[in-house]
Order: structure tokens, then sequence, then C-alpha cells
């Protein structure tokens, strides 16, 4: 195995401290609460005394008893508060602890919500609001103000957010502009349930048309085409019919180019902007050639971040430096301080021969282990290699970790196969540990073959790095043979079984992938047929020598399709290759451009992730420095007449 640390022998499991009787208890604990049979469940949790996964029974009894009480405050309170006390600072006591809150904020016992809310770590977006009544009722101005930058700052607003706002507006602290901003990024983020809510703080004759929206999303074409001659001389209808602009632009940007230089002129000079940005955003997303030229008659209005991002690219997939540096110059600061705007603001500059402005902004991102950190590590002529490997940890540090409440819990939660409820609990614990304690733990993590808690916990530390655990290769004697008989790249193969898994035999993605490859149904039937791999069954794709065969396979098939090129394969592998193969430009481009530019966000990331994760498994594979900048090279257009089988 990859990255095994020598080291003190591990602690053991604690499975033979835990009686297979007690797991049982807890499992009827844990389906009685699902079921809400309070009788069952108290009855169950009784029998659990002692055992590591007690508190979790305990919660699920507090729960349901804080949802059916009517009195907060008196004997339910006192037991949550006992809870509390006895498990501070843990996942469970935050849990708990939100659920009361929420009781509270819904039944106004604010007194006992006041005492409460401050010792909340991470509140929820309807706590944060639960928050906001107690305190405006309390006339406090402050909170006027947090509400308001709320109202911009909230991906979604849930109900106790309702009264808020509407207190919000009776202080005349929203404009009808602040309402449009609302609505226009929901629209953006195609939530139409909630730019509705958002409407409803404006006068009734000024809200947007529910009707109109629903036809604007479902034929914006046919909306277009039938707008009233008058349209114009109201704000909700000229916002319908820049939302059918958008929604037109995703089926068929050129269309809604022509439907837009068609009604623009009837647009105030900012809605103008706004809809040229608009349709500069989706032509962005396709790659048209026109783009950013549309981006630019937005002139200096601000954006949203994701169609300033897109802006960024349009221009980079140009190839206009200039372009590229006058829109990330126009970014709010947060923004242009992203690693990714970072770099590419440095390229510009560079671009234009401000090689020492360039050289100071890469020095603030090199050295960071990801993909614009290894660029900007090459820009300043720096080969990526695996940092000193930190001292192994002791067996004080070791068990220390074994014996953390918390890890203990979650430990025993994946032994139980509640993967979910285990890594919220593993993730809350690592909360303000220093890089020795977080070695310690991704160690433990390791020898119950639990890789991905290793490898996301060693991802975090600072100062002291273990890239041995980091990037961990199990299987090596499964996978290796494999790679070296279709002549694939073991770094590459790694990187995206990294990427795809983390290893996690049993992995599901939401769209049905699965195993270590994360391989769909289809693909792993067509590519057992392709190879000839006798006898094969759908129930074997989680098989690791299955799994590991029919997706190296597909790799290589998929590798070959592409030009041999990783960044192609690569996302390929995560969209398709019709979509890898799309996303190519009528002329050479960088493949850091290509990866920038895919219009995806999972994606995007995935194939970055893919391709950095690759060279620190070179690095440690071959012990030598590597070069990301080689591994994306260039990526070539289409070759004319280009035929084929095509791939799933």
């Amino acid at each position: 195995m990859m990255g095994g640390s020598a080291m003190a022998k591990p602690v053991p499991s604690h499975r033979a401290a835990q009686s297979p009787g007690m797991e049982d208890r807890f499992l009827m604990a844990r389906d009685a609460f699902r079921l809400g049979e309070r009788t069952r469940l108290a009855k169950a949790a009784e029998g659990l005394a002692g055992h590591d996964l007690e508190p979790w029974a305990r919660y699920w009894v507090l729960r349901l008893r804080v949802e059916d009480a009517d009195a907060l405050d008196g004997p339910v309170g006192a037991q949550v508060a006992e809870f509390l006390a006895r498990h501070p600072g843990s996942y469970l006591a935050e849990r708990l602890r939100s659920d009361w809150l929420r009781a509270l904020g819904r039944k106004q016992q604010w007194e006992t919500f006041a005492v409460e809310f401050p010792n909340l770590v991470q509140p929820e977006t309807d706590l944060a609001c639960y928050r906001l009544q107690y305190r405006m009722a309390g006339q406090d101005s402050r909170a006027y103000d947090e509400a308001r930058a709320l109202w911009f700052a909230a991906p979604d607003l849930p109900e106790a957010c309702l009264p808020v706002m509407e207190a919000l507006a009776a202080a005349d602290r929203l404009s009808g502009d602040d309402v449009w901003e609302r609505v226009r990024r929901q629209l953006e983020a195609k939530k139409l349930g909630q730019a509705r809510f958002a409407g409803q703080f404006l006068p009734v004759v000024q809200r947007p048309d529910a009707r109109a929206l629903d036809v604007a999303a479902d034929q914006p074409a046919r909306f277009l085409e039938r707008l009233p001659a008058g349209f114009s001389s109201t704000r909700p209808q000229r916002e319908a019919a820049l939302f059918a602009v958008q929604r037109l632009a995703r089926q068929d940007v050129e269309a809604a180019r022509d439907h837009w230089r068609r009604i623009e002129a009837r647009f105030p000079d900012a809605e103008r902007a706004y809809g040229w940005a608009l349709l500069g955003w989706q032509g962005a997303q396709r790659h048209h050639p026109e783009a950013f030229a549309w981006y630019e008659k937005a002139g200096g209005l601000p954006l949203p971040e994701e169609l300033h991002a897109w802006r960024v690219r349009a221009a980079l997939r140009n190839q206009d430096w200039a372009g590229v540096r006058r829109s990330i110059e126009q970014m709010t600061a947060s923004q242009s301080a992203e690693p990714t705007w970072t770099y590419w603001y440095a390229r510009s500059l560079s671009a234009q021969g401000q090689r020492e402005e360039a050289r100071a902004l890469f020095q603030r991102i090199a050295g960071q282990a990801s993909f614009y950190g290894n660029l900007a590590d090459e820009e300043l002529g720096r080969a990526i290699s695996v940092p000193p490997r930190a001292l192994p940890p002791s067996r004080e540090e070791m068990a220390a970790a074994a014996a953390t409440p918390g890890l203990r819990r979650a430990l025993a939660l994946f032994r139980l196969d509640m993967r979910v409820e285990a890594v919220k609990e593993w993730n809350w614990t690592l909360r303000g540990m220093d890089d020795r304690q977080l070695l310690a733990a991704a160690e433990l993590a390791r020898g119950q073959d639990i890789y991905d808690r290793a490898i996301n916990t060693a991802d975090r530390t600072q100062a002291q790095h273990d890239f041995g655990l980091r990037y961990l290769a199990p299987f090596r004697e499964k996978v290796e043979p494999k790679a070296r008989e279709l002549a694939l790249d073991n770094g590459w193969v790694y990187g995206l079984m990294r990427q795809e898994s983390r290893f996690i035999l049993q992995a599901r993605s939401s769209a049905g992938a699965q195993g270590l490859m994360q391989l769909m149904p289809a693909t792993a039937k067509w590519v057992a047929r392709k190879i000839g791999l006798t006898g094969f069954q759908p129930g074997r794709v989680t098989d690791m020598d299955t799994n590991v065969t029919l997706g190296t396979h597909y790799m290589k098939m998929v590798l070959e399709s592409l030009d041999n090129h990783p960044v192609l394969a690569s996302a390929a592998y995560n969209a398709g290759p019709g979509r890898a193969r799309k996303w190519r430009a009528a002329r050479p481009l960088e493949g850091a451009i290509y990866a920038e530019t895919i219009p995806f966000n999972e994606t995007r990331d995935y194939v970055k992730k893919v391709m950095s994760n690759a060279v620190y498994y070179a690095a440690l594979f071959e012990e030598r420095p590597q070069s990301l900048k080689n591994r994306l090279g260039v990526v070539h257009p289409a070759r004319g007449g280009e035929t084929g089988e095509e791939l799933p």
C-alpha cells in the first residue's frame, strides 16, 4: 500500500470492546427514531449505556421530545441542557442545540433562545433569521443591517426569514432595486420559487407576473415573439423579457442575440447592459466567439460573481490577455483575490510585459497543493515536488486520537455502514485540531481502511505534512498491473480514482455510478462487452477487480479517442467523450485554459483536481519532481473528418 506510515504498532480497532448485541440494539434505536416510535426508541436507548454510540440514541430521544414539547424551558429544557453539558463541543451537541433553538424560535420563546444562541457554532440560515426576529422585536437597529446583508447573500431564504424581510421592507430598508437584484439572482440560478418569494416584497402592481415568468422559462422564443407593443413601460414586463432572453440563450444563443437586438433599444441603459451580460454569460459557456464582445457591451456594470467569472473565461478562450486583465480588475476585491483569478491576472500582466508585478502575484499562491498553486510554482521556475514528510504520529498521539469521543463515534458509525452520519461526526471532531492531531487522526482512519477520511484529514494540515496520507494509493497490487498492461500513466489512474471515489469500494453517486472508478451501469456493460469480459453481471460492478478492469479499459478507450490527451480524457470520464470533444476550440488552446473554460462546474473542478492529483502521485511513485504544465500540454482543434465509434 502506498503511503503506509512507518510508525509504532497501530491502535487496534475498538470493535472488540463493543458487543455485537449492543450494535443491534443501536440499529433498533435508529429505526425507531426514523419511524417516530418514541417508546421503542427510549427502551432501546436504555440498553446502550457505555456504548460509544449511546449519545446518538440519547440525541434521538431528545430530538423527538423537543419536537413534541409545548413548553421548552421545563423538564425538556433541563434534559437538553444536561446533554449539552455532558457532550460540550461535539457534533451531537451542535445538532441538538440547533433543534432546540429552532423549536424555541418557532414558539418565540426568546428569553431562552437569547441565552443559548451564542453557543451555536454554525447557525443555519433559519436560525440566523430567528435571532434577527428576536433582535428586531427588541428594537436592535443593527439587526436591520444584518438582515439586509442576508437578503443579498443567502442563496435561499427559509420560512423563518419571511417576518425578518417583512420588517426590513416595512422599515423602508429594501428598495425596489434591491428586490429586483435578488429576483435576478434567483432567476439566474433557475429558482423560480425563490424569485417569486423575493418579488412579494414589491408593491403589488410592481411584482413580477408569475405566469409570465413561467412562460418565459418554458417557451422563451414564443414569449419574446409575442411581447406586447407597450411591454417596456413597466419593469416587471421588461424583467420577464430579460429572463426570456437568458432562457432562450441556454437553448440557442444566436437566436437570443437576434431577439435581443430587436428590443434592446426599449430598455434603460443599465438594463440594456445587463441584457448583454446575460448573453455574454450564456455565450461564454457555449464557447461562442462573440461572447466576450457581448460582455463588453455591458461596460462596467457590476455583475454577480458567476457572470463575472465567465467574462474572464470568455476573454481567456479568445486568448485576449488585455481583456482578461480588464475583466479581473472589475471584480470585487474578494473575488479577484481567489487563487484562480490571482493566477490568471498574473498571467495577463506577464503577457503584457509586467513580469515583476506578475511574479509578486504568483508568489501569493505558490506552494499551495492545488491546480493553480502548482501552476504558480512552475511560473516561478519550481517543479512540483512532495514536501518533507512529518514525523509519524507517536504512540501517545495515536492513543489520544483513538480515545477522542467524536472519532470513536465516527468509527463505530462507519462499522455500521452509517457513512453519512459518520462523515459528519468525523469532520466536526477535526475542528480546532493542530497538525499533529490531524496526522494521528488520518493514520487512525487509514488503519481502519477508511481511506476517504484519511485523505480528507491529512489534507487539512498547515505546516507538517504527510503526502503519503494525502495521496494514499491502496490496492496497488491490483491497480498497477492493469495500468501497466494498458500503458496508462499510473499517476493519472490514481489521480482519477482519488477524485472519483476516495477509494471507497462501495461508493455510489447520486447518478448511479459505482465502485472505485465510479462506473455507470450502462458504461460498465458496454466496456465488458468490448473487452470480452465473460460472465459479467451488473452486480459485479463494485467488485474491486472487475471495477478496476473495466475502469482502466474505459480510461484507455477514452484516452485513445481524444488525442491521447489526459485533460480531454479526464473531462470525458466525468462528462462524456462527446462533450469533451465539443469543448475544444478552433485553434490550439493551453490545457489550463481548456480546463478553466469547461462549462460544467463539477467537471471543471474535477479535471483540475485530477490533473493536480496526478502530479503528486507521480512524484510519490517516481520519487522525483514533476511538471503540471507538461501534463496539461496543448489541446488541439478537432481534426477534420474525425470518425470512430462513439463511447458512452
